[in-house]
């Protein structure tokens, strides 16, 4: 396998902005993946759909001053090449593995799994136990979801689909607001590209996700989780994302299930435990409360270090 810095699809700009920045070949696709400090087990961010390693940037910053950090973008997302979206849970799993294997980043590892980066770190945990050293979760997705949200009724989901219409009507406007909220501490050349990838390539969340049932039922059938220390966190928050086509009751509503569907997956492992975060909210968790994020790592490396 090879490394590559600084072609095509805008990597220039991204190494110029991140000089940590690499990109390697995982089956014939360059992946973007950055690496900071020393010591293991690695820590390594699945981001959730939509998003990119490098708005994880807070966390590697703060991870990798007392253990090695990792950021990638999957094939399809980010700055990584192009593929046909969506995949399945197990093509992600293996191509993370070939991608940490080809930077020569050894395992085990501690996973952190961002809503439905939470989905593919539990798949790669169930195909290669071996490497699983602790898992956190943020918001994570869950095959729960599928059966037991409420079903809108037609009223609801043709409110939701003007609200979306109008929502896309003033995109740029409505979202931008947001991405400066989150990624203020940024540094500007990222914070520039960050902005930029967000407000031309959104339709990648949607097309990432479009299989969730089909993933879902990956992780259902995929096996037993490995013994190893978990926690989840869980954000009550009101999503500024969702805010404009979910109402505020909706979206507590919703939390409420997420609350008792996380504490249950905690609970289903003999090392688990659940965390709740009143003023987290979904899709910004980690720019709300990246210090709760940071102590959860700290205390999943204590707990394997024991």
């Amino acid at each position: 396998m090879t490394v590559r810095t600084e072609k095509g699809n805008g990597r220039e700009a991204l190494h110029r902005a991140v000089p940590l920045a690499r990109f390697y070949d995982v089956g014939g696709r360059q992946l973007m993946f950055c690496a900071a400090g020393t010591g293991g087990p690695a820590v390594v961010v699945l981001p959730g759909a939509g998003l990119t390693g490098l708005g994880y940037l807070n966390l590697h910053e703060q991870v990798s001053q007392f253990v090695t950090s990792v950021l990638y973008d999957r094939a399809g997302t980010g700055w990584s090449d192009h593929v046909q979206l969506p995949r399945s849970a197990t093509e992600v799993a293996d191509e993370l593995r070939l991608l940490l294997r080809a930077a020569g980043v050894p395992a085990p590892y501690v996973f952190v799994g961002h809503s439905l980066g939470g989905i593919y770190a539990r798949r790669y945990a169930q195909r290669f136990p071996a490497d699983v050293a602790g898992l956190l979760f943020l918001d994570p997705g869950h095959e729960d979801y599928t059966t037991k949200l409420p079903t809108p009724s037609l009223l609801e989901r043709l409110r939701t689909s003007l609200a979306l219409f109008r929502a896309l009507l003033q995109l740029k406007r409505h979202y931008r607001g947001i991405f400066e909220r989150m990624y203020a501490d940024w540094p500007a050349p990222v914070r520039d590209l960050l902005f930029e990838y967000h407000l031309t390539s959104w339709r990648i969340g949607m097309k990432e996700s479009k299989n969730f049932e089909s993933i879902c039922d990956e992780v259902r059938r995929g096996g037993h989780m490995p013994n190893v220390p978990l926690i989840v966190l869980t954000g009550m928050g009101i999503d500024p994302f969702r805010a404009v086509f979910a109402t505020d009751a909706s979206q507590r509503e919703l939390n409420e299930v997420k609350l008792a569907i996380n504490r249950a997956f905690a609970n289903s492992v003999p090392h688990g435990e659940n965390r709740v975060l009143e003023n987290a909210a979904h899709a910004t968790f980690h720019t709300d409360r990246p210090d709760a994020v940071v102590q959860a790592i700290r205390d999943l490396l204590d707990r394997v270090h024991k």
